[in-house]
């Protein structure tokens, strides 16, 4: 990865969050919630930005017309989330796994 696609990459975030500010006070706070679930135990691809893009655009949707956002994921935001990554690897299951590998394997 060179310094233009770090460059790239911050851009792409910083433009990202501007959308998250733009939505509606209860939309940030249940994205944040959703965010830092996802970072925790969610998809190990979560990173590349394309879950939580897709995750602001059903959030400006439904902002736009006029739904709150515990009518569009429910009650429980952890359920949403598990049910956004339900086949997707995690870091959950990747942290076993390196727990069992043998002394000197080296990750292989």
């Amino acid at each position: 990865m060179g310094v233009r696609d770090i460059i790239r990459g911050k851009k792409q975030w910083r433009a990202h969050m501007a959308r998250v500010q733009a939505l509606p006070p209860d939309y940030r706070i249940v994205y944040k919630e959703i965010q830092r679930y996802l970072f925790k135990v969610g998809p190990v691809d979560a990173l590349d930005g394309h879950l939580l893009a897709g995750i602001v655009d059903f959030f400006e949707e439904g902002a736009a017309a006029g739904s709150g956002v515990l009518d569009l994921i429910g009650n429980d935001v952890a359920a949403f989330c598990d049910g956004l990554v339900r086949e997707s690897r995690t870091g959950a299951d990747i942290r076993p796994e390196s727990a069992h590998m043998e002394p000197g394997a080296g990750g292989k």
